[in-house]
């Protein structure tokens, strides 16, 4: 079956669309220069040469323009690690989980700002109803899930090829039973109880290293977190049984 034509844009919904793709990147300036505080649509109307209520007939709310902006910063940081993904050899899964880790890391320290709208206490609150029973998910959301899936895939992907040790149902406590088997209904495919802690342990610790990094968390025992994030890579590997892999992939 031929695919339907696709509708041209017409000339005002195209200079309608660069509008919106102007106001974001320049919301991403203000944020990068001041912060989230600082991202009133005042102060993006002010560097744009608008009025901030000619705004919002582009954006409802600020809280809708940071959403967006949020979006967007989450599928940028997708195509980063899937090129990383993409690119890795050899191309097996193991190491382009690697490859996934060190890219993570290095948008991570060279997007402060950025990552701490992403991930850290920066971002709270600014996505509206995140996490409240009934809630609709909006772009930002579907944007994370996104970039949570590359992981996953490739966890997944592992153990279904190679396998890896983990704890036996009965080992892991009830209420921490429920919770990953709720969590497990959103992976792309249905894994073990153990499988879900093995990954949900091997994610704190990356991200949380990276985050202790980024937010200078670490500058009381090493000045360059760079070989700290190798040796904890290295051990990752050897949790998921892929320590091969590391020694693989050549460093970036």
């Amino acid at each position: 079956m031929s695919e339907l034509p696709v509708e041209p844009l017409s000339r005002r919904d195209r200079a309608r669309a660069d509008t919106v793709r102007e106001i974001k990147r320049t919301a991403r300036n203000v944020l990068v220069d001041q912060g989230v505080d600082g991202l009133a649509l005042r102060a993006v109307a002010r560097e744009m040469g608008m009025t901030a209520p000619a705004l919002y007939r582009y954006f409802s709310s600020r809280e809708d323009l940071v959403e967006n902006v949020v979006a967007d910063l989450y599928d940028e940081l997708v195509a980063v690690i899937e090129a990383a993904r993409d690119d890795a050899r050899p191309a097996t899964a193991p190491v382009q989980l690697l490859a996934c880790s060190r890219a993570f890391r290095h948008w991570a320290t060279t997007h402060h700002p950025e990552f701490g709208l992403l991930f850290g206490s920066a971002g709270d609150g600014v996505v509206p109803g995140h996490g409240e029973p009934g809630h609709e998910e909006g772009p930002a959301e579907l944007a994370a899930a996104r970039f949570g899936t590359v992981f996953a895939v490739l966890v997944a992907q592992i153990y279904t090829e190679r396998g890896f040790p983990i704890p036996a149902d009965d080992e892991i406590e009830p209420p921490l039973q429920e919770q990953l088997r709720a969590w497990c209904l959103k992976f792309p495919v249905p894994l073990p109880l153990g499988v879900m802690q093995v990954f949900l342990s091997c994610w704190i610790r990356l991200y949380g290293l990276v985050c202790m990094e980024v937010f200078g968390h670490l500058k009381f025992a090493v000045d360059d977190a760079g070989p700290m994030f190798e040796a904890e890579l290295h051990g990752l590997a050897h949790v998921l049984g892929v320590a091969d892999a590391y020694a693989e992939l050549e460093r970036a």
